[in-house]
């Protein structure tokens, strides 16, 4: 019996040190181009240290061929599982086949790729089409339908610069009066913001015209309200302002009336991720491609309340 006793502690000793073992992540982020994109890995960190998971955390500075070398890094380093928010869409399939050789589950947060699904296990993102849609079906009511907008683009081939501006022209299109007359690129970031809109308070004679500056995320529009104001334009009366994001300084913009509209994009979404994550690791089989995570829309008259809970 003592020997018995002897076997069976063993064994629970043995399962033990199973369940204790930390999963071990490697995420590969796009940067840290926006105050929403530093929450996010913020969130990220903070999130795996809750769960006791050990993260492995890169940062592609917003170069694809660093990023594709950062998780060939991780298969080398043989992690339990790859998270990756891909800085674009394009050139995955290479990096993705050799993921699945070695046997790692991967999956897309954030953003999204083009290639073969079965390459991943799911994407875990909110619905950028949706956004766009939010912030057109916005101002074709506060504009009546009738209004000539600049748009500040994202970076170029990144899944929210695409589907923002695809998810706009639907909703826009369906209005006669309301079109994106120029679009400037500014990266995601308040300079690139800042530059854009002074190119395009430029080509449109001081903004002559313009009902309506969309932006595909707060920090470009931020920016853009600084180089509005320089020029003694009044952002958010001579022309609103719509963006996405949600991040904490676009609140004191909305409350003072400087910006009109954000969909917030929620930066705490570590938490789906690792549900997701840790569920596979745990023998789950039955997630679908894409778990969408949801969106609010801000105006001037919850500014107030969320200036108090997202500080």
């Amino acid at each position: 019996m003592r020997w018995h006793r002897m076997v069976a502690a063993g064994l629970l000793m043995l399962l033990a040190a199973g369940a204790a073992r930390a999963e071990t992540v490697g995420f590969a982020q796009v940067g840290s181009e926006s105050d929403w994109r530093t929450a996010f890995s913020a969130d990220m960190k903070a999130e795996a240290a809750r769960r006791g998971i050990k993260l492995l955390f890169s940062n592609a500075d917003n170069n694809p061929a660093r990023q594709r070398q950062q998780v060939q890094d991780f298969i080398a380093a043989h992690v339990d599982a790859i998270v990756i928010a891909p800085v674009v869409v394009t050139g995955w399939t290479d990096t993705l086949k050799a993921v699945k050789a070695a046997g790692i589950p991967v999956f897309i947060a954030d953003r999204a790729v083009d290639a073969d699904p079965g390459l991943f296990i799911a994407r875990i993102a909110a619905d950028f089409n949706l956004e766009g849609r939010l912030a057109a079906a916005w101002l074709a009511q506060a504009s009546r339908g009738s209004c000539e907008i600049v748009e500040l683009l994202g970076t170029e081939g990144s899944e929210p610069a695409i589907q923002r501006h695809k998810g706009f022209l639907a909703v826009a299109a369906q209005f006669p009066n309301m079109r994106i007359v120029r679009s400037e690129g500014g990266d995601f970031t308040t300079e690139g913001g800042a530059k854009a809109m002074q190119d395009l308070i430029g080509a449109t004679n001081g903004l002559k015209g313009i009902c309506a500056v969309w932006s595909h995320n707060d920090n470009m529009l931020l920016g853009a309200i600084k180089a509005m104001r320089a020029a003694g334009l009044h952002p958010g009366h001579d022309q609103l302002m719509l963006s996405v994001d949600g991040v904490p300084d676009i609140y004191p913009a909305l409350a003072a009336g400087d910006a009109n509209m954000s969909v917030e994009l929620k930066s705490d979404i570590g938490k789906y991720i690792y549900d997701v994550v840790q569920g596979y690791l745990g023998g789950r089989r039955d997630y679908p491609k894409w778990v969408v995570i949801p969106s609010d829309l801000h105006t001037q008259a919850d500014a107030d309340t969320m200036q108090r809970v997202s500080r």
